[in-house]
Formats: structure tokens, sequence, C-alpha cells
């Protein structure tokens, strides 16, 4: 089962959160800052993180930002705040998930399985192994979960990962927001548009020589998104 690690100054809040995810029959791991989720991290097999924006010495933002630079576990993130741009500055900083406070435990719970199903590759998009994907220099080893691009290793959060897999093994095929929000969330697609640009845009940073000048990822303008044939 899942080791779980939970993360915020608030310890009432940990504990009910453990409560749970525990009855899920997660491992749970605790830490009430940024600094100390990072060394959790750093010592134990980790394989989602829920942390608060709010914390004492290191933040939720700047500690997510930290870890991308090692994992691409799945992190959601857990505010007081509600605004959109709050949302978007959580996701832009490479987290995959957002909850606002106060929340529904059993909502969490929701996001804890289906982020955790995407990590594991799980669910809609799961495929035969020894899978692989080309589309010019892009490829993609489903087997490995690897992506590379002209031969250089492209390091890819799940989210970004399961979105550009949708659209590689479509290759051509348009897909509008509503599409690929409801491919890869497994939800119905509302207000999705803000959260699947940002992982777009993150995906063309990665993969593209020159991200305004796209030449995998294109924009079909007022329908959607595709990998363009080579």
């Amino acid at each position: 089962m899942a080791n779980i690690l939970v993360c915020d100054d608030d310890k009432e809040i940990v504990d009910a959160i453990e409560i749970y995810l525990l009855q899920e029959g997660y491992q749970i791991f605790k830490a009430y800052d940024g600094e100390q989720a990072i060394k959790v991290l750093k010592e134990t097999n980790i394989h989602l993180l829920i942390i608060d924006v709010m914390m004492p010495k290191l933040d939720g933002i700047r500690a997510t930002l930290k870890i991308r630079e090692y994992s691409s576990i799945p992190i959601i993130i857990i505010s007081a705040k509600s605004e959109d741009n709050d949302k978007i500055l959580g996701l832009n900083i490479g987290a995959d998930d957002y909850v606002t406070k106060p929340f529904n435990p059993l909502e969490l719970v929701a996001r804890v399985k289906s982020n955790l199903r995407r990590y594991t590759m799980l669910g809609n998009l799961n495929v035969d192994n020894n899978a692989l994907f080309q589309v010019g220099g892009l490829m993609i080893d489903d087997d490995k979960k690897e992506v590379t691009v002209d031969g250089e290793s492209v390091k890819l959060t799940p989210i970004e990962y399961n979105i550009l897999l949708l659209l590689v093994k479509n290759c051509g095929r348009v897909f509008s927001i509503s599409q690929i929000y409801e491919s890869i969330w497994n939800e119905e697609a509302i207000g999705a548009d803000n959260t699947v640009s940002v992982h777009i845009r993150h995906i063309r940073e990665k993969i593209e020589i020159n991200p305004k000048e796209p030449r995998y990822l294109k924009v079909v303008w007022g329908i959607g998104y595709k990998i363009e044939k080579q």
C-alpha cells in the first residue's frame, strides 16, 4: 500500500487526515513544516505528498519547488486560500492537485486515490508492457515511464506524463480542454481551462526547443491541443 506524507503546521488537521487515510489502508508519515517534509522524503519511499501552503520555516510553495528538483511524486496542495490565482500558482510550481480549506475529507481521499492511480499508471491510461510511442524525436517508453526528446531525458510530473501520453498515443487527433481534463482527472471538466493550460505550458517548456513555436504540442485555436504528426 502507498506511503503518504501529510504536512501541515496544524497538528489537528494532520491527525484528522491521517484517520481517514488509515481507513483506506495507507501508511501515513507526518511533517509540520516544509523542512521536515523534505527530510522525510529523502529518508523514506513516499508515494504522495499532501502539503499546506502557509507554514513556518519553509512554506508549501517553496517546499514544492525544492521537491520538484529531484522528485515527480504526486503533490496535493491544501490551503485556506480559494482564489484562482493561488490555485494556478500551486500548479505552476509543480503541484498536481489543489484542495481548499475547509475541505471534505472524503473529497481529499478521492483525490489521493485519483492521483495515485495516475502515478502508478493504472486506470484508463494503462497500456501493455513494452509500449513504445515515437513522434519525430519525441519518444515515450511507457514500460519504463520514460520520455526523451532527441535522445535527451525529459522529467515530467505524473499529470504531465499522462497528458503527453494521451496526445502522443492519438497523434494528429485534436483534444479539447474538456476531453483532456476528463480523460486525465476522471471527473467532469468544470472550470478546467486554467488547470489544463498550465500543464500544457509546462510540457511545452520541457519538450520543445522553442515553446513559443512548438514542433510537437500544437494548439488548434478554439478547439484544443494535439501532437503534430512528423
